[in-house]
């Protein structure tokens, strides 16, 4: 399945729990997990994953390593620590970054490796934890040809769509831009909903008419009936602060690139706003709630 010998898995939080326990079961290797959180280590202790002592432990034991981290910020304290990934890097190592960070981090990070030897690739993924427990992630690569045909197989231990976007960084570029488009997509869901709340329609017909016409979308029928139809924000789904990362990478790739995008900067707008008033930390579809402040009463 893989010329692999050994693997290592840094972040075992929300999606990289999962994850890790996937990669564990299906992909033939000894896995050696990280996290400075032991109760994720401790349930995947029974799925033949050995706890690490520290970073560097993994990079020392492992030819591949995955990371499943909060940030781009923290993917690179990982990498360049003073016990980080770099230092023990060797060549030949492969360092697979599914989390999502910035375009320029990756691709300067990648640069970092490869003057060790070694390699870093991009390949952040997407869907909701429950596909990450099925291993039906969809995953974005971004890296050479011939490294995607290495690490495929074991990706495919947690995914059930995996595409290759281009050379590092690609893959991150996709990923957050489908991000930036699903929040506009939510938010536009949000404004449509206190416009026609506030015109005597029912957001219930609204939303459900929406379904059987051109307006119909993932996001209307996922984020749009289960979520801003009924109220429901739960904290611990993916969290506004959390989006607002994902559309400042969003952003800041467009004034990269010179592109002005007033639609990504009105969604940031919003994600303020639930922020300040408290909402930080509940499931980002509750901005549907800040656009529409009294639908709470009226409702």
């Amino acid at each position: 399945m893989t010329d692999f010998k050994s693997a290592g898995f840094i972040g075992m939080g929300v999606m990289g729990e999962p994850i890790c326990r996937n990669l564990a079961r299906k992909c033939g290797l000894p896995v050696l997990g990280y996290d400075s959180n032991p109760a994720p280590l401790q349930r995947l202790a029974a799925h033949g994953v050995t706890t690490a002592a520290s970073i560097a432990e993994v990079a020392q034991g492992s030819d591949i390593v995955f990371l499943s981290l909060p940030s781009g910020e923290i993917v690179a304290q990982v990498a360049r620590g003073p016990q980080g990934l770099l230092a023990h890097a060797r060549p030949g190592q492969l360092i697979v970054d599914t989390s999502t960070s910035p375009v320029d981090t990756t691709r300067a990070l990648a640069a970092e490796f490869a003057a060790k030897g070694a390699t870093f690739i991009d390949a952040p993924v997407a869907r909701t934890r429950a596909a990450a427990e099925a291993g039906t992630l969809s995953v974005m690569v971004g890296g050479e040809a011939a490294v995607y045909a290495r690490v495929q197989p074991l990706i495919a231990t947690f995914a059930s769509e995996i595409t290759h976007c281009g050379p590092v960084g690609s893959g991150q570029v996709v990923k957050i831009l489908n991000n930036m488009v699903l929040f506009e997509t939510v938010t536009a869901l949000s404004e449509a909903r206190a416009i026609a709340r506030r015109s005597g329609v029912d957001p219930q017909v609204l939303l459900e008419t929406f379904t059987r016409g051109s307006a119909d979308s993932f996001a209307l029928r996922n984020h749009g009936l289960k979520a801003i139809l009924p109220g429901e924000f739960p904290e611990k789904a993916f969290p506004v602060e959390y989006a607002r990362k994902d559309l400042r990478y969003a952003l800041a790739l467009a004034e990269q690139t010179g592109v002005d995008a007033p639609g990504a900067r009105n969604v940031d707008h919003w994600f303020a706003a639930a922020i300040e008033q408290g909402q930080g930390n509940r499931y980002f579809p509750v901005i549907s709630r800040i656009i529409d402040a009294d639908a709470a009463d009226s409702d």
